[in-house]
């Protein structure tokens, strides 16, 4: 376990899938992350790569070959590189190797650096394609934060979107995107109550905001969760579980008319060899 620490918040991160597990105020004395019980769901705040969610049968293909790839991709479930590390900052690599070239035909070098200022956790992630011919994929983000965060219930807790929103949600029927219908209607505010995931994720492919914060109505205390660069969203959480995930993603499930053609998958990244991509976001406590 790699942990960062400031004066003002302390931060775990484990290299294996290079996943933040436990993201501390020292200010305001709360854990704001899941802590991973497996009674409702085992995970902290998985990376998504190479793909997004789920896969036709699981598989895709690629200049005329089948490749079979789980949900969510390897990267969370495989051992990175602890890059570099200080007081405050660490950079987790992963390689493309002899056992991820299976499922997954294309050279790669993903990293994740995280990074503490104030009361805030930045992560940064890096994809570079050290081949000549390009690489497609995806990558996302999967934070379970803790609900409630201190006192009160779920309930006395809401997101707040950056922007008012008129957006509709794709549900999932399975692993697969189902049609659209209206979710936000000019508003900015979406009260938690567990029934909203008790279909699954709620997708949207067109909100305006890039932050989401969580707010409690009993207290102050909450955090706010900036992304930008990021085109898809999820929000989810297992069944009657105290947590809620808010999910930037750069890609998404396929849906059940796909082809499953790698290239022609919505919300694929093309890569060019020889170069690199990157995005951002950031966790502030208060």
């Amino acid at each position: 376990m790699i942990t960062l620490e400031n004066d003002d918040i302390k931060a775990d991160i484990h290299p294996h899938g290079a996943e933040l597990q436990s993201v501390f105020s020292k200010k305001t004395q709360i854990e704001y992350l899941w802590n991973g019980d497996a009674a409702f769901w085992p995970r902290h705040a998985p990376v998504l790569f190479p793909i997004v969610g789920g896969l036709i049968d699981d598989s895709f293909t690629y200049n005329g070959e089948t490749y079979h790839l789980e949900k969510h991709g390897f990267a969370r479930d495989t051992d990175f590189e602890v890059e570099s590390s200080t007081a405050t900052t660490a950079t987790f690599l992963l390689k493309s190797n002899e056992e991820t070239l299976k499922s997954y035909p294309f050279a790669f070098e993903l990293r994740l650096k995280y990074t503490l200022e104030a009361n805030t956790v930045h992560l940064e992630y890096h994809v570079s394609n050290p081949a000549q011919s390009p690489m497609y994929f995806s990558i996302g983000s999967h934070p379970a934060f803790k609900v409630p965060l201190t006192e009160g219930g779920y309930e006395d807790h809401a997101l707040v979107f950056s922007e008012v929103e008129n957006a509709d949600s794709w549900g999932l029927n399975g692993n697969y995107l189902t049609t659209p219908s209206r979710y936000l209607d000019n508003q900015q505010k979406l009260e938690l109550k567990h029934e909203l995931f008790y279909n699954d994720a709620v997708i949207f492919k067109d909100l305006k905001s890039t932050a989401i914060s969580i707010v409690n109505n009993k207290n102050e205390h909450g955090l706010t969760y900036t992304f930008e660069g990021f085109p898809y969203m999820g929000i989810w959480a297992a069944k009657d579980a105290p947590f809620v995930c808010i999910e930037p993603w750069c890609g998404i499930p396929d849906s059940i008319d796909h082809d499953q053609n790698l290239e022609n998958k919505e919300g694929i990244i093309k890569l060019e060899g020889q170069q690199s991509w990157a995005v951002s976001q950031s966790i502030a406590c208060f």
